[in-house]
């Protein structure tokens, strides 16, 4: 915003609304005292803040934008697995990067990719 091609009565409006804004930002509450408000009432309640809003966020849920198609996965986000070791189950990958060494090692025996799918 340009205040150098405000009028003088663009000006006080100006003014006037910065310090409307500026009177309630001042009676707002400190955010850590709001936090801590907040994690006492809930953990008061026998929960937890990752139980009401999700594991991810530790305040209000974000809305999300419903597309109708499968979400796609950002980079170093958790992708589940696709393959898993049937020697040990624990051992899974999730088709990306390289084979991990229990896989390349049935690979290497002649083995197919394909056999490891998990259904």
């Amino acid at each position: 915003m340009d205040i150098n091609s405000l009028s003088q009565k663009e000006l006080a409006d100006l003014i006037s609304e910065a310090n409307k804004r500026k009177k309630v930002l001042a009676k707002r509450k400190p955010i850590n005292q709001v936090r801590a408000s907040i994690n006492k009432i809930v953990r008061g309640s026998g929960y937890t803040l990752e139980e009401l809003f999700g594991a991810k966020s530790a305040a209000a849920p974000r809305a999300r934008k419903a597309t109708g198609t499968a979400k796609k996965s950002k980079a170093g986000g958790k992708v589940p697995p696709k393959y898993r070791n049937p020697s040990n189950p624990a051992e899974t990958w999730t088709g990306r990067g390289k084979h991990p060494r229990w896989l390349a090692g049935f690979v290497a025996q002649g083995r197919d990719v394909t056999e490891f799918l998990i259904k």
